[in-house]
C-alpha cells in the first residue's frame, strides 16, 4: 500500500489539494443555488417560493465566505444574498402565506 494521500501522489500538495476541494465545492453550490433560483421561478407555492429563496440567501452567504472566489465576486454573492433575504422577508410578510401546518389541522379538525 501507498502511505502517501492520493493528492500527493497526484502531484498537488495537501494545501493545493485542499484548494482544488474547497473551488470544486464552491462551484457545486454556486451550481445547486443557480437551481435553486429556477426552482423559485417555477413555482407558483407561497411558502415553497419562501423556503427557496431562503435557502438561496444562505447559500449565496455561504458563497461569500469563501476565499476561491475573487473579492469583486465575493461582493456580487453578498449584494446577492440581500436581495433574496429581502425577497424572502416579503414573501413572508405577505396575507398569503402559510399560517400552520399538519399539526394545527389536526387540532383544528
Amino acid at each position: 500500500m501507498n502511505p502517501q494521500p492520493a493528492a500527493t501522489v497526484a502531484g498537488l500538495s495537501d494545501d493545493g489539494a485542499d484548494q482544488l476541494a474547497l473551488s470544486r465545492a464552491c462551484a457545486a453550490l454556486w451550481m445547486a443555488t443557480l437551481s435553486l433560483m429556477t426552482a423559485f421561478m417555477q413555482n407558483p407555492a407561497p411558502a415553497h417560493r419562501y423556503l427557496i429563496a431562503r435557502k438561496i440567501a444562505r447559500n449565496l452567504g455561504t458563497l461569500r465566505e469563501q476565499d476561491c472566489f475573487t473579492r469583486e465576486c465575493r461582493m456580487i454573492f453578498n449584494n446577492l444574498s440581500q436581495r433574496w433575504t429581502a425577497k424572502a422577508d416579503q414573501l413572508a410578510s405577505q396575507e398569503d402565506r402559510p399560517r400552520g401546518g399538519i399539526g394545527l389541522r389536526a387540532v383544528n379538525a
